[in-house]
């Protein structure tokens, strides 16, 4: 029978140089009803602000359930492993469905029927690629999640804040703790599947049922060169395969994920000034300096973050800029902490031009389907994740309207 693989000719060509060849294509999805007592449970818990606790475990529950389902047709079809699998969250009306995808992989020269699952990683092939020439040794595909709210009392707090300019540390302090769970979390699941680091991390903010979810996904994996230490507190990474590949290549390996957040208003004064000035052509020097103050606020709680780990420097700085609303931005920095090892470096003295060829999408719809579903919904096994536009904090109507229209059906 034809191996009916999702791996582009680039992936094949990659993971066969570490004698690895392409299996079946595998699914797993789960299907889930919140219910009238969860979600208004959860209304109720909106307005605390903080994570809302038993969407978070019914969304883990979900991920979970589909990636075991995946995980056991993979089985079925045989393979050592599975590389690039997704965890997808998809609207079906009243109905959430989790989604996972992936591709099983045999080991050259092993019989068909013998072989045992040593793997799973969110790694494409060609990353996967990467990350064994760099000393890694893939061992399971982790997430780490978090849904939560703004809440009224934050809000109500926040917004006397509001009125004057600086830092909104109600609202940052939520973001802030939001971010650094779903870190806390991949971490926890890569410790228990006997790994000491989690390396390619992306991480995704998605609006769900009128809050949040912040998922990161990673792949646990094992290097010898860390010390011991590091099986107790995973290293984390949100560099790209590729970049961690050219560290190694230099003997720095990653040690931590690092982030800031501050949350930041123009106030009163501050919001009146900018409106009149933005009447005029010009630098509005109030926006500029609030922007500029939020950035170093955030990248200075970064720092602290990466001197706690004993890193050396702090590679591939990411930073955000949301606008909040009602005068309020997020600032987010987020990087990854790295640490010299002497000895420490990569198989290969360069990666082949199949490894860093991106592939190229044949096929494209912009249009909406026959039965006029939004397109932009659906899912596809080569779908990317990144940081997503905040869409701002969460106010007591968006709640009250929630409540009343899971309890009136």
């Amino acid at each position: 029978m034809p191996v009916l693989t999702s791996l582009s000719g680039n992936e094949i060509y990659c993971l066969n140089l570490k004698g690895i060849e392409p299996g079946d294509l595998v699914i797993g999805n789960s299907v889930f009803s919140l219910g009238v007592i969860g979600s208004v449970g959860s209304g109720l818990k909106m307005l605390a602000g903080g994570e809302v606790g038993n969407i978070t475990s019914i969304i883990h529950e979900g991920r979970l359930n589909s990636y075991a389902r995946m995980h056991e047709e993979a089985r079925k079809h045989g393979g050592v492993g599975i590389t690039g699998v997704t965890s997808e969250l998809l609207l079906h009306g009243s109905s959430v469905e989790f989604l996972s995808i992936g591709s099983c992989v045999h080991q050259r020269g092993m019989a068909r029927g013998t072989e045992q699952m040593a793997f799973s990683s969110s790694a494409s092939g060609q990353e996967l690629y990467c990350q064994m020439d760099a000393g890694y040794r893939p061992v399971k595909f982790v997430f780490g999640n978090v849904a939560y709210s703004i809440g009224i009392a934050g809000g109500v707090l926040g917004g006397f804040q509001q009125m004057a300019r600086g830092e909104v540390t109600q609202y940052s302090d939520v973001f802030s703790q939001t971010r650094h769970l779903a870190v806390e979390r991949i971490s926890a699941e890569a410790r228990a599947a006997g790994a000491n680091s989690v390396v390619g991390i992306e991480t995704s903010i998605i609006p769900f049922r009128g809050i949040q979810e912040m998922v990161m996904i990673g792949t646990a994996s094992y290097h010898p060169a860390l010390p011991a230490e590091y099986a107790s507190h995973p290293a984390t990474s949100d560099l790209t395969n590729h970049e961690n590949w050219n560290l190694v290549r230099m003997g720095y390996l990653p040690v931590r994920l690092v982030l800031g957040v501050s949350i930041y208003s123009l106030g009163i004064i501050g919001g009146i000034m900018s409106s009149i000035k933005s009447l005029a052509r010009g630098e509005i020097d109030e926006l500029t300096s609030l922007i500029y103050e939020a950035r170093e606020s955030a990248i200075s709680k970064m720092m602290k973050d990466a001197a706690d780990s004993g890193a050396d420097d702090v590679a591939g700085i990411k930073t955000y800029v949301y606008d909040l609303g009602n005068g309020m931005i997020e600032f987010m920095a987020i990087g990854t902490a790295v640490k010299f090892f002497p000895g420490v470096t990569t198989a290969s003295e360069s990666l082949p031009c199949q490894a860093i060829i991106e592939d190229k999408d044949t096929f494209i719809n912009t249009a909406e389907s026959a039965y006029g579903a939004d397109v932009s919904n659906s899912t596809s096994t080569n779908k990317r994740r990144r940081v997503g536009k905040n869409k701002g904090p969460v106010t007591l109507w968006d709640i009250i309207k929630i409540v009343l229209k899971v309890a009136g059906g």
